[in-house]
């Protein structure tokens, strides 16, 4: 091997490319070696990445495998190429930091003056993998007494302190350039030390040193940080943005490098009360500076503080890579003093829910009123009034129920048709059954009203539906998956047919398996779309929260993993996160779990090319009927809403979702063409039906306002 091999060799691995001749001869040279040890990581490592979860692919195969030589380790290493070892080594820093922000943050070159301190500090950037090369400086040689800070060992007393934190970093990554100048740094050095740097990291122990590094990287607009190691002093002079800015934030005034050379420590001290301040320091420093010269030999420092302190600059230079805000300034991550504060966490205990009393009433037709009230709707929102009136009865869509999901209030459509079958079936229960009419306004007005009069009609077959309908409940439970029992599906079919309406449903594993899928990512755009996240959070109802409407917690019969994830993606600032990323994969999985244990998917389906919302209505009562039929044949319903559910229009899919616009129509589409619904039908309500246990409560309704005076 040549001499200029040999120097680089004293702080910096060799990297060998087994397929180029001259380093072809070198790793023969080294084999022949009984002295040599070699290691071959290349098998493992690539095990490792097969393990990967969503690994990017980064087009680098075994051609770029290199041999790894550490002379002051006498061994060899077979490593895989540069980008996959750093995509293996790098991959638990997903998703504190992204591929892209772990790309940009590679691109920077950072200098360390000052290897006692700062020898953390460029260990735990190059641990992190947020530089691209890193500068060190240090004229010293480790001695004993820097071993209580200095992560070194008893074979590197002597050597040079800039050459061991070299080493050690090289034997973390070897692909990573560290350049070191062992000669440490001084005014006719420091500016090629910062010539291409983008930021500077001051830790030496000269005074008149810091000015002067401090003085050139004002000339060569970098930004400098320093920690101090007592009480998480961190310091940020941002040159870049603030050519003129004073060193040290003006606290030595206008004191210059030569007047602090050759200044004893005794002498140095009053400048450094100056730089610290008096009153921030901790006692045990305070007191310290009393006894420098005297009891103790310099400054003491723990390994500790040293430590925290290389976080608090490493996470001040991953900002200022990233463009993220960071003003100069002055700021203490004080560990003692938050252990001062430590306290018992707030209590997790479960919500404590308030007793129900059983619903009831007064006569028939507040009967009615109260058994309409009982009916489905989305978010259990009830988007509708009701008002008994002098022989009828009125149910009215209400417009300030509506949500970015009910497009053109056709969801809420459905539910009042719905409640009017439900008010229909009490009725005939009580006797007082008649004609029933819808009125609507122009297309898009959300007028609806449905009026129900009262006459003498009792209808048997109506009123056979009414404890069914009083029962009537959501089951979100997860099902066990098996087959509908035999007839079961005719049954419905028969029911929605009798009702003017349609059955499309999927019953095997492959389809249903499908059907998770698709629900599963519609489900995900829910919770990345901020208005639809807000409101989906909105109609869950906690015990302090209003009852009456919306969606009782404990009725999404979520399993203590659910539980828990629930409780973080109800977080803005997480979601905000997750869409910053295009992420959340998982966030479907809740919808696409129990409809993968469903025994069917139904979509309740009715004629008509361009339906009015009294179309809907009249759907929405054949929703209701098969609803009741499924639970008296022994399953469990639960309404599955799929964002595009009530979009007919490419415009109104972009509406509910501009970025996922494109999206939610791939997947109508293929939901549409898995249930195999046909153009010329329209979707009303998509049900998930399931054998499971009962479910734990209903969400209860809000309270009937009465009937009018006079009737």
């Amino acid at each position: 091997m040549g001499g200029d091999r040999i120097r680089v060799a004293l702080h910096r691995p060799l990297i060998l490319d087994g397929t180029d001749p001259g380093d072809a001869r070198t790793l023969a040279t080294l084999r022949d070696d009984p002295r040599i040890e070699f290691i071959d990581l290349r098998e493992s490592l690539r095990a490792e990445l097969g393990k990967m979860v969503a690994a990017p692919d980064i087009s680098e195969g075994p051609e770029a495998d290199r041999w790894i030589y550490y002379p002051w380790r006498a061994a060899v290493i077979g490593l895989p190429g540069r980008r996959t070892f750093r995509m293996i080594r790098l991959d638990r820093n997903r998703n504190k930091l992204t591929t892209a922000e772990q790309d940009r943050l590679a691109e920077s070159t950072i200098g360390i003056i000052g290897q006692s301190a700062g020898h953390a500090i460029a260990h735990l950037l190059a641990l992190e993998g947020i530089c691209g090369g890193l500068r060190l400086a240090d004229l010293d040689e480790i001695e004993l007494s820097n071993l209580n800070r200095v992560p070194g060992t008893l074979f590197d007393i002597g050597v040079n302190k800039a050459v061991v934190t070299a080493r050690r970093i090289a034997e973390l990554d070897p692909y990573l350039p560290v350049e070191i100048f062992a000669a440490g740094v001084d005014e006719n050095s420091v500016d090629d030390f910062l010539d291409g740097l983008d930021v500077v990291v001051e830790e030496c122990d000269s005074l008149d040193m810091k000015l002067v590094i401090r003085e050139a990287a004002a000339r060569h607009g970098i930004p400098l940080l320093m920690e101090t190691s007592d009480r998480g002093l961190l310091d940020v002079e941002r040159f870049d943005l603030e050519s003129q800015r004073p060193a040290f934030h003006g606290l030595l005034g206008d004191i210059r490098a030569a007047d602090l050379r050759g200044l004893t420590p005794r002498e140095k001290a009053p400048f450094v009360v100056k730089l610290l301040g008096a009153a921030g320091l901790s006692p045990r420093l305070g007191a310290s500076m009393v006894e420098v010269g005297e009891t103790v030999t310099s400054w003491p420092q723990l390994g500790a503080d040293v430590t925290l302190g290389a976080a608090s600059v490493v996470a001040a230079v991953r900002r200022i890579g990233l463009g993220m805000k960071l003003d100069s300034g002055r700021v203490r991550v004080d560990l003692e003093r938050h252990l001062d504060e430590l306290a018992d966490p707030p209590p997790t205990g479960e919500p404590i829910w308030a007793e129900v009393a059983p619903e009831s009433a007064a006569g028939p037709i507040d009967s009615v009123l109260a058994c309409a009230q009982r009916a489905p709707s989305g978010g259990n929102m009830q988007p509708w009034t009701l008002r008994a009136g002098p022989g009828d009865i009125h149910i009215e869509l209400a417009p300030e129920y509506s949500s970015a999901m009910d497009v053109g209030y056709r969801g809420s459509a459905v539910a009042l048709g719905a409640a009017l079958y439900n008010a229909r079936v009490a009725a005939a229960a009580h006797g007082i059954l008649g004609a029933y009419e819808f009125s609507e306004g122009a297309a898009g007005s959300g007028e609806l009203a449905a009026r129900l009069r009262l006459g003498g009609e009792r209808n048997p077959e109506l009123a056979a539906d009414y404890p069914a309908v009083l029962r009537r409940a959501t089951n979100r439970r997860v099902g066990t998956g098996a087959p509908l029992a035999d007839g079961v599906l005719d049954s419905l079919a028969a029911v929605a047919e009798s009702a003017g309406a349609r059955l499309r449903a999927v019953v095997g594993r492959l389809e249903i398996e499908e059907a998770a899928r698709l629900l599963g990512d519609s489900d995900r755009i829910r919770y990345l779309t901020p208005r639809l996240y807000e409101e989906m959070l909105a109609e869950v109802r906690w015990p302090d929260d209003d009852p009456d409407t919306g969606i009782d917690a404990r009725s999404l019969e979520l399993t203590d993993d659910e539980w828990a994830a629930f409780e973080i993606v109800s977080r803005a600032d997480v979601m905000a996160q997750l869409r910053s990323w295009s992420g959340g994969a998982a966030l479907g999985k809740y919808t696409a779990d129990r409809v993968r244990s469903s025994s069917a998917i139904l979509a309740v389906t009715f004629d008509g090319a361009d339906p009015g919302l009294s179309d809907y209505a009249e759907a929405g009562a054949a929703v209701a009927q098969v609803w009741v039929q499924a639970e008296r044949l022994g399953l469990c319903v639960q309404p599955i809403s799929p964002v595009y559910l009530y979009a007919r229009r490419p415009g109104e899919l972009a509406a509910i979702s501009p970025e996922f616009a494109d999206t939610l129509a791939s997947l109508q589409g293929r939901f549409l063409n898995l249930l195999d619904v046909p153009e010329h039908e329209t979707m009303a309500l998509v049900l998930r039906l399931s054998y499971a246990s009962a479910a734990t409560v209903r969400s209860r309704r809000r309270p009937v306002l009465g009937v009018d005076a006079g009737s």
